[in-house]
């Protein structure tokens, strides 16, 4: 029997209208600014989306474009006069940066307080410390939602999360180990021997690699939960854009999986609605 889709729009949506409900008791306005640099096509469209998300929940938004031969000191200024911004509740840097800066230190500058993608140090640590009420990456915390919604029981089961970056892969595997969710978490990575035998063992797996269609059908226990958080460019000539979006996970899945996330429309929804999320929190915080 084909997979049930994990539909992360719908989920969104249900999200959304209890953000809805909580913008309404807040003191002031949430208010959301993000700061883009340079003319990266792909980029302009994340931000534009994320714009378009304030306007229907009523967050305030502020764009502030800078062209991609700024120096590192003009966005670091920019950030701290954010800090600075009494008004300003969270503050996003989009991804990529021009390859000329330096995106750590940059994120490090913002005042965790309004840090809503949840990558300063402070709030990573935060979730360490299993202290989840604050800013958490978006991606992860998305993952969560969608697990919660779709009512998948973590506790006692195990999850293989496939990846180990700062923001989405590390955080995951914490997410879901973390009281309240009780999964057992193994991580894989390149260095792992056989990453085909520990997806094999595993109830849930996570796919945040960044490699079209890596994950196959023979890699995943019949019935397996499996939430593809890959977004990747790939080139199909029967297409008339002549390319294609996929995710780490390969179609052939959905024989297999008993719950699958699509790509597009799974984790990509719910990220952005974890952000307006975030920004609502920020801004509860910061006037309680």
């Amino acid at each position: 029997m084909p997979a049930r889709r994990l539909d992360g729009k719908s989920c969104a949506a249900d999200l959304e209208e209890a953000l809805k409900q909580r913008i309404a008791r807040c003191k002031n306005q949430p208010h959301l600014a993000v700061v883009i640099v340079g003319d990266d096509p792909a980029s302009h469209v994340y931000v534009n989306n994320k714009i378009r998300s304030c306007e229907r929940l009523g967050i305030k938004s502020t764009h502030i474009e800078l062209p991609a031969n700024s120096k590192q000191e003009e966005v670091a200024k920019t950030i701290i006069s954010l800090n600075n911004d009494k008004s300003l509740h969270g503050i996003l840097i989009q991804s990529p940066l021009p390859s000329h800066m330096d995106e750590e230190s940059l994120t490090d500058l913002i005042d965790p307080r309004k840090d809503v993608d949840g990558f300063h140090p402070a709030n990573l640590g935060r979730i360490v410390q299993g202290r989840l009420n604050g800013m958490i990456p978006c991606t992860p915390a998305g993952v969560m939602e969608m697990l919660r919604w779709a009512k998948v029981e973590l506790e006692g089961k195990k999850a293989v999360v496939i990846g180990r970056s700062f923001n989405v892969g590390m955080p995951q595997a914490l997410l879901l180990s973390s009281r309240g969710a009780d999964a057992t978490v193994t991580i894989v990575h390149s260095r792992t021997i056989d990453v085909k035998t520990e997806c094999l063992s595993a109830d849930i797996v996570i796919a945040a690699v960044g490699r079209p269609e890596m994950v196959k059908a023979d890699w995943i226990k019949p019935g397996a939960v499996v939430i593809d958080v890959g977004i990747n460019r790939v080139d199909d000539q029967t297409r008339e854009r002549g390319w294609r979006l996929a995710g780490d996970v390969d179609p052939s899945v959905a024989d297999v999986a008993s719950l699958l996330s699509p790509v597009p429309g799974g984790v990509g929804p719910m990220t952005v609605a974890m952000l307006m999320a975030n920004t609502v929190t920020a801004a509860e915080a910061q006037h309680s």
